[in-house]
């Protein structure tokens, strides 16, 4: 039997569900939930969200309400009387009212192994914490903060040098075939509901571009998670003489590139050494290799060739 499905999503990372379900055979997609157009770029011009402009390539009905509790779209799902309705990063909060109307209820896919990392962004939490191992969770949306029960989990390693983008785009892929045999299996009367365990429960806010600044105060290895953990978005940044740089890869330095470089290992927090070779920077502990920034003004470039050119005096630090 085929499973109707209104899919709700925003982002880009939602758009891999979203195709993997336009591509089944086994679910029809009626119609597609995404939040309205939003004014984006120095023109200021209204842009379609990625999951609509996929809609919209597909020519699937599309709905913006502004606001899920809008009566006129709760009256239109019950017109389109989905089965159930995929949910990826949507960005609204779904009353009861809405929740009650597809009969498998809104099933949301969630980047972490539920109850760890509920909130908006459990990817960017999971680097910046240091965990080896992550996933994703499909759940029955309830009014709570990815609170409802799961339905299936899958697994994925944290590599050593993963950034927010990478990992997310990995998972993007991989729960696309979560949800879709999460569908599968709620049409099946195979899947039973599991409520969450009370123990370990962690949450991840939703990123700010201030929370994104470096603090070269903290230890390298907490320095290096954190700058992977803001890229590419918000992206990690600081201060060199008052300007913004943001700093666009980073990792911790080999014990002899510090001493190729005649570097003092305990490098005072922020403050620049390099040549030809490498850019280093202080941290708490031992120092770090930038290997991209983005000067104020430019383009994101090598760190080498900003040395080169900057004229770094003695004594210049990032703050």
């Amino acid at each position: 039997m085929i499973v109707r499905v209104v899919f709700a999503g925003t982002p880009e990372v939602a758009v891999p569900s979203l195709r993997a379900l336009l591509d089944s055979d086994a679910h029809e997609v009626v119609a597609v939930v995404s939040r309205p157009d939003a004014r984006t770029g120095r023109g200021r011009g209204l842009s379609r969200s990625p999951v609509a402009a996929e809609a919209d390539a597909a020519g699937i009905e599309v709905l913006t309400p502004p606001d899920a509790r809008d009566p006129e779209f709760a009256e239109r799902l019950r017109e389109l009387a989905p089965d159930a309705a995929p949910v990826v990063a949507y960005g609204h909060l779904v009353p009861r009212t809405v929740l009650d109307i597809p009969r498998f209820g809104w099933i949301n896919l969630h980047f972490s192994l539920l109850p760890a990392w509920r909130g908006a962004a459990p990817v960017n939490a999971a680097i910046a914490a240091g965990d080896e191992v992550t996933g994703a969770s499909t759940f029955i949306l309830e009014e709570g903060l990815d609170t409802g029960p799961v339905l299936g989990t899958m697994t994925e390693s944290i590599r050593p040098r993963d950034t927010a983008g990478e990992l997310l785009g990995r998972l993007a892929e991989a729960g696309s075939g979560l949800l879709l045999a999460t569908l599968d299996g709620l049409e099946a009367g195979r899947l039973r509901a599991e409520p969450q365990a009370t123990d370990g429960v962690s949450y991840a806010g939703k990123l700010t571009a201030e929370d994104a600044r470096v603090r070269w105060t903290d230890p390298a290895i907490t320095v290096d998670r954190h700058i992977r953990s803001v890229t590419p978005a918000p992206g990690a940044w600081t201060t060199l003489a008052g300007d913004r740089v943001k700093i666009g890869a980073a990792r911790p330095a080999e014990p002899e590139e510090i001493e190729a470089l005649g570097v003092d290992p305990g490098l005072a927090p922020g403050h620049i050494r390099g040549d030809k070779r490498a850019v280093l920077v202080g941290t708490a502990s031992s120092p770090l290799v930038v290997e991209r920034l983005q000067p104020p003004g430019k383009k994101m470039m090598n760190a080498l060739d900003w040395i080169r050119g900057a004229r770094i005096e003695s004594g210049a630090e990032f703050v």
